[in-house]
């Protein structure tokens, strides 16, 4: 591990993502992270991640030989704006179209744009409207 730092939420500790082609991967998600400020932790031929996500190759040792199957993700946006500015650069680095930035009826204010990645995983970015309080941007955890 690059880092003696994580970051982490509650539920989630990570998510792996086994891909067929890790160079398509790292130029969709790169844009993605870039778009919503997440920097890439760590990577290696076979591998990146970034916070609670792995992505890797299905060649790396990480991977026990096997694609992972469709998934949906769903990545917080601050602003209705970083949705828009997702949608198009993952568009542009070769993603798929499957919902352009909107309103959607899961509850008051909830504005979000989809695309599948490279592998067809449905990735969204989503705001959820402006908050009162944040408790923290993450946990910090340090070994």
């Amino acid at each position: 591990m690059e880092t003696q730092q994580l970051y982490r939420g509650r539920l989630i500790d990570h998510i792996q993502l086994v891909v067929a082609n890790i160079a398509a991967s790292k130029k969709f998600y790169r844009a993605v992270f870039d778009v919503i400020g997440i920097p890439i932790g760590g990577e290696a031929d076979d591998y990146f991640w970034a916070d609670e996500l792995f992505v890797s190759s299905v060649t790396s040792k990480t991977a026990a030989g096997a694609l992972t199957g469709r998934t949906h993700l769903a990545f917080q946006a601050n602003d209705r704006a970083t949705v828009e500015r997702f949608h198009a650069a993952a568009i542009a680095a070769g993603g798929q179209d499957l919902g352009a930035p909107g309103e959607r009826p899961y509850h008051p204010g909830y504005y979000a744009a989809f695309v599948l990645d490279p592998d067809g995983n449905n990735i969204e970015v989503v705001y959820h409207g402006p908050a009162k309080n944040r408790s923290a941007d993450a946990i910090k955890i340090t070994f």
